[in-house]
């Protein structure tokens, strides 16, 4: 008996251990969480308009308007006889989420270089990184027009416009993605390390036998949170750039209408977060195909 129930253990621990289980485990909790911040949406505005408390600020249905109107505006049409409201934010969001794609590149690219420079020299961190964290201080908003006015006319006519957007997502991908290289790049264990320069082992053998695997963790987490970060840029860099097809046009235009229509503005916040959750949502699916290991077994 104790056999038999030992098997159907091991069965059910099988089945839960599978990737088409944990899919459908992590579906079934993203939609349960999407159900509790719907209803902690209604039940705040419920409770407010109940009680009458204009506290941080009055609810009502130009302020917070219900979900389901929010939801349901997405697949109204966005003017008379126009085309669905979701369909206009889409082709939106496309043309976004390619500037944000290329931006995200450049800044991964860029980040990554600059750390495997900096791990090679102290006298380089000590110089550079004051620069680099400072450079994190300006706001983001006073240096787009900077970008665009500098990096336009040097673009070629294929990327002119959204070059520029492209980057100041950039701009905004490097920087988390150049400290937590660093330091995973400063991660190998000092043992193989120091076994493979008694194996008279160069820089490069090091590095890439053992410090880029050792940064693989580090790596992903930054990639991450600078995925989102990429979208937030490049829809800030298409207001200087006069982009008007982007998700910052569409969100300007909509601004114009709060008083009448707040649920369109409200559903194209949506669909720009929904492009930033996709963005982060790529990272983690390529973290789980290249980094098989813990991040204390890597090196």
């Amino acid at each position: 008996m104790s056999h038999a129930a030992s098997i159907a253990s091991s069965r059910r621990r099988s089945v839960r251990e599978s990737p088409f289980a944990q899919g459908a485990l992590r579906i079934l909790y993203a939609v349960l969480a999407l159900a509790a911040l719907w209803g902690l949406w209604e039940l705040y505005r419920w409770t407010w308009v109940s009680t009458g408390w204009t506290r941080p600020f009055p609810v009502n249905d130009v302020t917070m308007p219900h979900m389901h109107r929010i939801v349901g505006a997405l697949f109204e049409p966005s003017r008379i006889n126009g085309p669905l409201l979701i369909s206009v934010l889409v082709k939106s969001a496309l043309v976004t989420a390619k500037e944000a794609a290329a931006g995200f590149a450049l800044g991964a690219v860029f980040g990554f270089v600059l750390a495997v420079v900096l791990v090679h020299s102290g006298l380089l961190q000590r110089g550079f990184m004051p620069y680099i964290v400072a450079s994190q201080t300006i706001p983001i908003l006073a240096i787009a027009p900077m970008v665009v006015v500098w990096v336009n006319p040097k673009l070629p006519e294929s990327l002119a416009g959204w070059g520029a957007v492209s980057v100041i997502a950039a701009y905004l991908t490097f920087f988390p993605v150049t400290i937590n290289t660093l330091r995973g790049l400063q991660s190998a264990d000092p043992r193989a390390l120091e076994l493979m320069r008694s194996y008279a082992g160069n820089r490069w053998m090091i590095l890439r036998k053992l410090r880029i695997p050792a940064s693989f963790p580090f790596l992903f987490t930054a990639l991450k949170i600078a995925a989102p970060a990429a979208v937030v840029g490049a829809i800030i860099g298409e207001l200087p750039s006069s982009i008007q097809d982007g998700l910052a046009g569409a969100i300007l235009n909509f601004n114009q209408y709060y008083i009448t229509s707040p649920e369109s503005l409200w559903a194209t916040n949506i669909i720009a977060a929904g492009l930033g959750i996709l963005f982060f949502l790529v990272v983690a699916l390529a973290e789980r195909l290249l980094v098989r290991r813990a991040p204390e077994n890597v090196a």
